[in-house]
């Protein structure tokens, strides 16, 4: 929606489906490849809608992963249902697995306790969707705002973890890393968006604009408990690992 007019949401040629075989042969394909990379100890995020989330879910369970949670984020404000015909789309699924059944997994549980008013935070998480000052180096059809990937990042690594995400895109999860002083590596098969996220790195080697972002990003009780935690944090561990 732009000016209360209806616009196109055409994503690209990437992004229209081909049929359940097709879906679920490509993502036994990316799933079995990463889980080759993924540390004994890793875990791995995976968002989606309804159109591969269901697809996902039964394949991590083929391959041996052991599913953690599957988190619900309700976006404080999407955008409306304009055919008036069925319910406005809300939320996004996002499952967390991890890799053995039997390793254990790393997770911040009193980090998460305290962004909830120090009570367990459930699996449905209510974060404001994409902020405009998130896409000053441009835009990616399916842009997930800093807020999730922060806490998606801070539950389940340590300092330095490496972070992959082999569908990069404009690397939001790259950014939220590097703000983080996680260490990242993001792959995606589309320039346009690679040179999007080029510039974003860029945008935040400068020391002040990381402060701001960090200060700007939804989810924490007050503008710098972001740097106050992260400033307590051990510098040297990178035990986790972590795909999304």
């Amino acid at each position: 929606m732009k000016n209360y007019k209806i616009i196109s949401l055409n994503k690209g040629a990437w992004d229209k489906s081909e049929g359940f075989d097709f879906i679920n042969d490509f993502n036994r394909t990316w799933l079995k490849l990463v889980r080759e990379k993924l540390k004994d100890n890793g875990t791995i995020w995976i968002s989606g809608t309804y159109h591969n989330i269901f697809s996902i879910g039964q394949l991590l369970q083929e391959l041996d992963f052991k599913i953690l949670n599957v988190i619900t984020w309700e976006k404080n404000n999407p955008p409306p249902n304009f055919s008036c015909r069925f319910f406005t789309h809300s939320t996004e699924l996002i499952i967390w697995a991890r890799k053995k059944e039997k390793v254990p997994h790393y997770y911040n549980y009193e980090l998460m306790k305290q962004l909830n008013g120090n009570k367990q935070m459930k699996d449905v998480w209510k974060l404001p969707a994409i902020a405009k000052w998130e896409k000053s180096c441009g835009k990616h059809p399916t842009q997930k705002p800093l807020a999730v990937l922060t806490r998606l990042i801070l539950a389940s690594t340590k300092p330095n973890a490496w972070i992959l995400d082999p569908f990069a895109g404009s690397s939001t999860t790259g950014i939220a890393a590097n703000l983080l002083n996680r260490r990242y590596l993001g792959m995606d098969q589309e320039e346009e968006f690679l040179e999007i996220s080029k510039n974003r790195k860029l945008e935040i080697e400068n020391p002040k604009t990381a402060e701001l972002y960090r200060h700007k990003i939804q989810g924490f009780t007050t503008k710098k408990e972001l740097e106050l935690f992260l400033a307590k944090e051990p510098t040297e561990e990178y035990g986790s690992e972590l795909i999304l």
